[in-house]
């Protein structure tokens, strides 16, 4: 297994060659989409408001009012760069769960970009209340021996801010790729151990899987077992991959190559078409139920180079790490990384009363 940084899709030959990168695509969409979204939202405002724009409107005054708390009612002009960039932060995230593009926030370029940018803003803003000599001045507080700390202090700044985003949504995916592919070779070993036996071995899987469904499904509701139903299930499902797959190495037939888009988006379809089929047969429609299940199962083994190339084991967990580290740690990390920005910001930009004594 090998984890890479983003991938170079070209390079413009200009300026010594600009490298176009997945992180550059994503956080070239994300700035389309917020642009997309100002317009469509900030357009045919109405006194009378409609449900899209009261919604526009709450989110707005919550952001407001958190600017407003953290850094002063004289700092509320700083309110739509926070909002621009936790947005871009939390959607530059987000985007990297459609596993086709890579999180803008996973690259520490993008977020060292943010800090520094954060930076060049304190520093202007202490330079514009208090002028040049008392900025630097105040590196030699409270004593002069102090200088070379504060001025690495100054530097460690940005650092501390960029490592902390980028180290922890990074850090998410590398642990979700690694359960990934252990889950993986796990299922395929387990799949393919089924396969190297004898076709009695399928048979015998596909009886006793029968067997304790059937026998489970005549006992009243309440005196069924899981356990039992679970592995019965579990039977079944592996003498069905391993018969199918044996019917279809019987007519000689390939399976078809695909690029790594196009299984992956042929992949997602597959998925979506199973999913509606269960709900239907969740909602009590058995037949187009039913029928969907099967079309998006064999879709899948199709993408997956036959029904013992589907990895089982990797359903559930992955999934579930992948919405914890890309929607919950994504939030949070959003929020804390816009948070220390507007205590950085104000920190450099007192109240006007604090600004006429201090001068």
């Amino acid at each position: 297994m090998t984890i890479n940084g983003p991938k170079i899709y070209f390079t413009i030959p200009i300026f010594g060659g600009i490298p176009i990168t997945q992180t550059l695509v994503t956080s070239f969409l994300v700035t389309l989409i917020l642009c997309g979204l100002g317009i469509l939202l900030g357009r045919n405002l109405k006194k009378r408001p409609g449900r899209m724009q009261v919604m526009t409107e709450k989110g707005v005054t919550v952001i407001t009012n958190m600017v407003k708390e953290a850094m002063g009612e004289h700092n509320a002009r700083w309110t739509p760069f926070i909002a621009t960039v936790f947005l871009s932060s939390l959607l530059g995230t987000l985007l990297g769960m459609t596993g086709i593009l890579r999180s803008s926030t996973a690259d520490i370029s993008t977020t060292m970009t943010w800090a520094v940018l954060v930076s060049f803003i304190c520093w202007y803003q202490a330079i514009k209340n208090n002028g040049l000599l008392a900025w630097l001045k105040g590196f030699t507080e409270p004593i002069a021996v102090m200088t070379p700390m504060n001025i690495v202090s100054e530097i460690a700044q940005p650092v501390s801010l960029a490592f902390r985003h980028f180290g922890n949504i990074a850090g998410g995916g590398v642990i979700t790729a690694l359960i990934y592919w252990a889950l993986s070779g796990a299922s395929a070993a387990l799949l393919r151990l089924v396969a190297s036996n004898s076709l009695a071995v399928s048979l015998a899987l596909l009886a006793a899987g029968l067997a304790l469904v059937l026998l489970l499904s005549r006992r009243k509701e309440g005196k069924r077992r899981k356990l039992p139903l679970i592995l019965g299930l579990i039977c079944l499902g592996l003498s069905g991959l391993s018969l199918i797959d044996r019917l279809w190495s019987l007519t000689g037939r390939a399976w078809p190559e695909m690029s790594g888009l196009g299984a992956g988006l042929c992949w997602f379809a597959a998925l979506a078409v199973l999913l509606l089929g269960v709900v239907l047969l969740i909602r009590g429609k058995k037949l187009p139920g039913v029928i969907l299940t099967a079309l998006g199962f064999l879709a899948i083994c199709f993408v997956s180079e036959g029904p013992l190339g589907v990895p089982l084991l990797t359903l559930g967990l992955p999934a579930v790490l992948s919405l914890y580290f890309d929607v919950f740690s994504g939030v949070i990390q959003a929020f804390v990384f816009s948070l220390l920005t507007m205590i950085y910001i104000s920190g450099n930009c007192p109240p006007p009363a604090e600004q006429s004594s201090e001068s």
